[in-house]
């Protein structure tokens, strides 16, 4: 039975064997796999190899233990340093700087050493730890009854000192370090110290050690002090510029005796190391006592309450001899008066030293030189008067050309023009009379409205995108109801007072012909009773500004090679449609008309002599002789007069920049001039009687109320103009006084 079972199983393993062999083959070289193994398998294929991590720093210190022990003048002793290197191959390590190192081993085997810039570094081979020991040495310092010197921490991650000292109970100093432990024994101190790694760290302790005190050298030196006086309303402050130049010795300090009362404020030297001040006096210590010159600024200040005192003087102890400036100065608006004795000379302010002079903040009153002599001491006595301190002036008007014109019913039309240096001013203010009121303003050729306020008018000094940078013009008109004229009787008129100082007010005043005035007073002064240069000056810097003005509203410009120009009538307003005939000195003429802006030009004329005549209806005839040179550019500005009877005049005109022009006078000979209103200005005094001619001023005003002014006032066409002046105008009225009588 049991054979016949062994039998059967044996033929079902043969019988599987062969089903088995039957199965396919795959062919060499390939091989079946599912999807998603053949995905993995890709997916592993793509990965990047991983690299060899490098480390971030080729080496590491990790503790340093230092031991020492003081021996006679010098510290030895060993430091030993572990670390690790990281990477491969031969690396620099840096051990220890500022130590004598006298030896390097590793596992008892000496250890080449590199120095690079002080630093000494070992050639280490990587990666691996390492435990390198120095014997070392440092320098030690002996001084009477102390000793010291300084251990350059190494650069690890940690360090511990242990330190050897001679003496039972001795107390030694650490700084950038902490001392966690101190024993004694067998005569000497052990100390132990965490040190701060990387950091150089002091140690010193008292020795019962002495040593020979050097002869001292006597000290020569010379002092010269510049001293700056400040006086203000309740202190009076003191700067000391102190040069000293040593003539022998190696001096550490210097003794300064200071006046009484005083405290000190600052002291400041590049050579000062420290200050001290006891019983009144301040000493100051150098950090460089080889050095030949020394300077400090000593800064002292003391309350006062009165007008008078003494001014203080420093003086340096041992000084072989002394000098100096002194500086006087107020803060503020005072009078100083300054009594000098003891050799103390007066000078001049500006030759006084110009590092003194920087540190004043005021302009100086008085200025002093001394040298101190043994028998006399310089002494400087002040007192002083203060003064209300005033506002800085914003705006100031160099002229005020103001026009009146009265009627018969006693009303009064007048314009006021100013000639401005404005800083920042916004507003004029303006105390009209009462019964008055403002009907028009201008700033710079441009209608500005004027202001009511709760004290008074308001009249704009700027206007928007207006920036002045020199002078320029502001006008307004203000009517004035008046009492009515009498057959005869006394009358008056006044300006309104305006809040910037006036330099010189011309006052012109046109009267109805019908009346015979005469008796004028008030606080004006006849225009012919003014010196003419005070006139001209005035007249001529108007004229500038209305030629500026003018030229800038018309954008007047001539290239080199072109005359051009523009023509006024005696009001100043252009006249268009003038036309000009420009003639050389052969008899060649070109002929142009202005526009309608009252402008001319010409280009392509050579250099020489001309004549430009000038012709329109209504106005005088005129040829103005003009030097012309077609290298610069030339501006003219011829004015007419209005015709009165058919005649020309001829006058020489020459060239200027923007404002030349030249008028000519009645049936006289040329005339050579440089402005037009310093000629109108002129004539009058060539025999006409002043008050009888009205200006262009007149004309002016007469021409607004016809159609720009919104009142409606019967003005005089015909009457009488008489002109005053009256110089330095500040914030007050000016007033006119006449008697009058009928015709």
């Amino acid at each position: 039975m049991k054979t016949s079972f062994l039998v059967v199983l044996l033929l079902c393993t043969v019988v599987m064997a062969e089903e088995k062999s039957t199965l396919p083959l795959p062919v060499s070289g390939s091989v079946t796999l599912t999807l998603d193994e053949y995905n993995r398998l890709m997916e592993l294929a793509a990965k990047p190899s991983k690299r060899a991590e490098i480390a971030p720093l080729p080496y590491s210190v990790k503790h340093a233990d230092v031991k020492l022990r003081v021996e006679n003048d010098g510290v030895r002793g060993t430091v030993q340093l572990e670390g690790e290197v990281f990477r491969k191959g031969v690396s620099k390590v840096p051990l220890t700087s500022g130590m004598t190192v006298l030896d390097a081993h590793q596992n008892g085997k000496g250890v080449p050493l590199l120095q690079e810039n002080g630093t000494h570094m070992a050639l280490l081979a990587g990666p691996g730890d390492f435990s390198i020991a120095l014997d070392t040495g440092l320098p030690l310092r002996v001084e009477a009854g102390r000793a010291s010197f300084s251990l350059p921490a190494p650069a690890a991650g940690s360090v511990q000192l242990t330190l050897v000292i001679p003496g039972d109970h001795t107390f030694a100093n650490l700084s950038s370090g902490l001392i966690t432990s101190r024993k004694s024994e067998n005569g000497h101190t052990t100390i132990e110290a965490t040190l701060v790694p990387g950091q150089p760290a002091n140690l010193w302790w008292a020795t019962r050690e002495t040593v020979t005190p050097a002869v001292p050298r006597e000290m020569r030196f010379l002092s010269d002090a510049k001293t700056l006086l400040s006086v203000s309303e309740a202190e009076m402050r003191v700067a000391v510029l102190a040069d000293i130049t040593v003539v022998q010795g190696e001096p550490t300090q210097f003794q300064v005796e200071l006046p009484a009362g005083y405290e000190v404020t600052g002291v400041t030297g590049a050579t000062l190391d420290s200050t001290e001040t006891q019983a009144g006096v301040l000493t100051l210590k150098v950090n460089a006592p080889s050095r030949r010159s020394h300077q400090f600024l000593i800064s002292m200040e003391r309350s006062i309450s009165g007008a008078k005192a003494d001014a203080p003087f420093l003086s340096f102890k041992g000084a072989q001899r002394e000098t100096g400036e002194v500086l006087v100065e107020g803060a503020g608006t005072m009078e100083i008066t300054a009594t000098e004795g003891g050799g103390l000379k007066r000078m001049d302010v500006r030759e006084v030293n110009p590092y003194l002079r920087s540190l004043a903040h005021f302009p100086a009153q008085a200025a002093f030189r001394y040298h101190k002599q043994a028998s006399e001491t310089p002494n400087l006595a002040l007192e002083w008067v203060r003064f209300p301190d005033g506002s800085v002036l914003a705006a100031v008007a160099e002229s005020a050309v103001v026009t009146t014109m009265v009627t018969s019913e006693g009303k009064s039309l007048t314009e006021v023009r100013l000639v401005l240096k404005n800083q920042a001013q916004p507003f004029l203010k303006v105390s009209l009379p009462a019964g008055a009121t403002i009907l028009t303003a201008d700033v710079g050729g441009e209608r500005v409205k004027p202001v009511q306020g709760p004290d008074g008018n308001r009249v704009p000094l700027l206007r928007p995108g207006f920036h002045p940078t020199d002078s320029y013009t502001v006008s307004f008109v203000f009517m004035h109801s008046g009492a009515p004229f009498a057959k005869k009787g006394g009358a008056d008129l006044s300006l309104p007072s305006m809040d910037i100082p006036i330099s010189l007010l011309s006052w012109e005043v046109f009267l109805p012909e019908q009346y015979r005035v005469k008796d004028f007073g008030g606080d004006v002064i006849a225009a012919n009773r003014v010196p003419q240069p005070f006139r001209e000056e005035d007249a001529m810097n108007a004229q500038r500004t209305r030629d500026a003005e003018l030229s800038s509203q018309l954008k007047l410009e001539a290239p080199p090679g072109q005359m051009a120009g523009y023509v006024t009538d005696p009001s100043g307003a252009v006249v268009s449609n003038t036309r000009l005939t420009i003639t050389s000195d052969n008899g060649a003429a070109r002929t142009v008309t202005t526009d309608a802006q009252g402008r001319w030009s010409i280009a392509g004329l050579p250099s020489g002599h001309f004549k430009a005549k000038a012709e329109m209806a209504g106005f005088q005839s005129s040829i103005f002789n003009l030097n012309y040179d077609a290298s610069q550019p030339s501006m003219y500005r011829f004015p007419l007069r209005l015709a009165t009877s058919a005649e020309t005049v001829e006058v020489t005109a020459q060239a200027a920049q923007m404002q030349a022009g030249m008028v000519a006078t009645r049936g006289g000979p040329v005339i050579d001039g440089a402005n037009l209103a310093q000629l109108e200005i002129l004539a009058p005094n060539s025999g006409a009687a002043p008050q009888n001619l009205a200006s262009a001023n007149v004309l002016n005003l007469q021409r607004k109320v016809a159609g720009v002014l919104p009142v409606a006032i019967d003005v005089p066409r015909t009457g009488t103009s008489f002109s005053f002046v009256r110089p330095l105008v500040l914030d007050e009225e000016t007033k006119v006084t006449f008697s009058y009588k009928s015709r």
